[in-house]
Order: C-alpha cells, then sequence, then structure tokens
C-alpha cells in the first residue's frame, strides 16, 4: 500500500472537517489532522508526517525484471523473494537470472549459477564485498523491451 503524502493527508482533514461541519460537528483542523493520521495506522499526525516525509528509495519488488552485476558478471533476470530485514534499510533478495552466471574468472574451470540469495542496501548494492572490495550484487530495473 502506497502512503498518502503530506499535502494528500491535509487535504482528507480538510474535506473530514467540511463533512462533519455540515452535519453540525465542529473540528478543529488539528483534530482532523489526528483522526486521518489514525486512519492510515499512525499514532497521532507527528508520527504520520514524518512516515510520508521519507523518501522511500527503495524501488524493487517481486516479480521485477532487474539487471546488473553479480560477482562482476552481467546478468538479467527477476526478482523471486524479497523481505526488508528489521527496521534497518537492508532486504534478502533472491533473484533467478535468465541465463547461468559464471562466477569463476579462471578460464581452467568454471561454476554457474541461476539463483542467487544476497542481502542489499535500499540503493540495490550488496552489503557483502569480494575480497578486491567490489560488491557481490549491484541491482538496477532492467531497460524495457524495445519492441
Amino acid at each position: 500500500m502506497t502512503l498518502p503524502s503530506v499535502s494528500e493527508l491535509k487535504s482528507q482533514a480538510k474535506r473530514l472537517r467540511k463533512a462533519l461541519a455540515a452535519n453540525g460537528k465542529q473540528l478543529s483542523h488539528s483534530q482532523a489532522l489526528e483522526l486521518v493520521s489514525t486512519q492510515h495506522g499512525f499514532r497521532d499526525w507527528n508520527t504520520a508526517s514524518a512516515a510520508v516525509s521519507r523518501p522511500n528509495h527503495f524501488a524493487f519488488s517481486v516479480g521485477d525484471r532487474v539487471s546488473g552485476t553479480y560477482m562482476q558478471q552481467a546478468f538479467q533476470g527477476e526478482i523471486k523473494a524479497l523481505s526488508k530485514v528489521g527496521t534497518t534499510e537492508r532486504y534478502h533478495v533472491t533473484i533467478q537470472f535468465d541465463e547461468p552466471v559464471d562466477v569463476v574468472t579462471f578460464d581452467s574451470f568454471s561454476a554457474f549459477r541461476s539463483r542467487v540469495n544476497c542481502l542489499i542496501r535500499s540503493d540495490g548494492v550488496a552489503v557483502k564485498k569480494t575480497s578486491d572490495g567490489e560488491p557481490y550484487l549491484r541491482l538496477k530495473p532492467a531497460e524495457p523491451d524495445a519492441d
């Protein structure tokens, strides 16, 4: 569920005041804001205002087509599972690659991955890094197909 903006919450409070006034019930604007906030599941107006004002930088969801790099190898695939880790800005993500990705850079052998699980930050970059300091995964929305 997408949260309404601060201006939409204020508009809802204004409409509530107007509707109640039409029925002879007077309500201050701050009382209306408190009621609208409670209706949206918040403790009070300050909590609601802070929550809806906070930018949501996480742009991924289950079923999204994604691309990027895994162990420095390019891939395209689909997000199969996604869950937020507690109250942090970290997420467990499972990606099914369209084509298996060879995660070994040696010519003498290969190790292919078709599906991976990774802990990422809200920017789509893995928390863990390889020995050379490169994140395991860099994730971005897949480019739309040009038809």
